[in-house]
C-alpha cells in the first residue's frame, strides 16, 4: 500500500502561483505513475496532470498546458505541482493519486486527502 500526503494547496489571488507537492511513503517501490487531479462540487473529478515515476513522461489537461508543471524527486518520493498564471477557473479541491499499471485515467486507484486550491478574482 501506498500513502501518499498532500500539501502546498491555499489562497492566491489570480495571476499568482502556487506549487504543490505530494509526498508518497509505504511501498514506493510499486509506484509506476503519479499525477494531480482536481474536483470541484456537484462535478466529476478530473485529470490535470500525470507523469510516469521513471522515465519522466508527462501529460497534461489541455486548460493547463503551458501554465502548469509536474515534476517528480524520486530520492524524496515526491510529486509536485508548479501551477503559474492561476486563474478563478483553477479553484477546486485537488488530489494527487499513483498508479501501480500506468498513465490512464482509470489506473489511478490510490488517493491522497486532497488540498484546496482558491484562486480570488
Amino acid at each position: 500500500q501506498v500513502q501518499l500526503v498532500e500539501s502546498g494547496g491555499g489562497l492566491v489571488q489570480a495571476g499568482g502561483s502556487l506549487r504543490l507537492s505530494c509526498a508518497a511513503s509505504g511501498r514506493t517501490s510499486t509506484i509506476y505513475a503519479m499525477g494531480w487531479f482536481r474536483q470541484t462540487p456537484g462535478k466529476e473529478r478530473v485529470a490535470v496532470s500525470r507523469i510516469t515515476w521513471t522515465g519522466g513522461n508527462t501529460v497534461y489537461a489541455d486548460s493547463v498546458k503551458g501554465r502548469f508543471t509536474i515534476s517528480r524527486d524520486n530520492a524524496k518520493n515526491t510529486v509536485y505541482l508548479q501551477m503559474n498564471s492561476l486563474k478563478p477557473e483553477d479553484t477546486a479541491l485537488y488530489y494527487c493519486a499513483s498508479s501501480s499499471t500506468g498513465l490512464s485515467y482509470s489506473s489511478f486507484n490510490n488517493w491522497g486527502q486532497g488540498t484546496q486550491v482558491t484562486v480570488s478574482s
